[in-house]
């Protein structure tokens, strides 16, 4: 699967949007499977981004120390 360029904000959006379809029965079943992996990759991204994130934040702030 090809890692996309979208930004943290865009993918936890898409997640939302998902999920609410999910909730409300706006998915059928034959887009279900599709939807779960489309899920798996932007957690995945998020994941990564928020522990890059996390990372460079902890690099800052043992310079300030």
């Amino acid at each position: 699967m090809a890692k996309e360029n979208i930004n943290y904000t865009e993918a936890f959006d898409e997640l939302q949007q998902i999920v609410s379809e999910m909730e409300n029965a706006d998915i059928t079943v034959d887009e279900l499977s599709e939807k779960i992996k489309r899920c798996t990759m932007l957690i995945k991204l998020c994941k990564d981004k928020l522990t890059k994130t996390e990372a460079e934040i902890s690099k800052i702030m043992e310079k300030e120390d």
